[in-house]
């Protein structure tokens, strides 16, 4: 895994598909697939347990070359009041003005700045991560998991385990921190597979 810096983007290098070949093939664009993409959350509630919750309606994009093992224009969409711990009453409350204010600030958005390589398969993507209408820098350690034909139909597909962390204060939600009633520190995880687009 190489990383290589253009006017156009930072690009991450994923693992070269057969090592040592000449880039021959054109960026490829690639579209998470809505139903196989899992955005799973976190906290701490008062130090007996973590409360974990999804994002149900998210997606994303980018550019990919796999013999070059280029990836580009990384973008990932999260819509905030899709917000579900199965709890009507704490989803509402997360969605308020105390943690997300989903009805202000209704995206939730990621887009890749850099890259750091660590092996063939992991790597660590920078990027801005933007939040209740805050922008900040936020690292998200990936493992490219698998790519190739799918076992079902004629779709080509890159899979990706992801995750990164945040301190929610650091956003503007500060409720429960004091006191240790709701953690500071959000665990993330994403489980995503992309589609190559004809």
């Amino acid at each position: 895994m190489t990383f290589r810096t253009g006017r156009k983007a930072l690009l991450l290098a994923l693992p070269v598909a057969m090592a040592g070949m000449s880039a021959l093939a054109e960026p490829r664009r690639y579209t998470i697939d809505p139903e196989h993409f899992s955005i799973v959350f976190s906290v701490e509630h008062i130090g007996y347990q973590h409360q974990t919750g999804l994002f149900l309606d998210g997606g994303g994009h980018f550019t990919y070359d796999e013999d070059s093992g280029e990836l580009a224009d990384l973008v990932v969409d999260i819509d905030a009041a899709s917000v579900f711990t199965d709890h009507d009453a704490r989803d509402n409350h997360v969605r308020s003005k105390d943690f997300l204010d989903a009805k202000a600030h209704p995206g939730i958005r990621f887009v890749m700045t850099s890259a750091d390589a660590i092996d063939d398969r992991h790597g660590t993507i920078h990027g801005d991560l933007t939040l209740r209408g805050v922008t900040l820098p936020v690292d998200v350690d990936v493992t490219l998991n698998r790519i190739g034909p799918y076992p079902w139909g004629e779709n080509y597909v890159i899979g990706i385990s992801a995750g990164a962390h945040l301190k929610r204060s650091d956003f503007g939600s500060t409720y429960g921190v004091e006191g240790n009633l709701v953690g500071d520190d959000v665990q993330l995880r994403f489980e995503i597979e992309a589609i190559r687009q004809p």
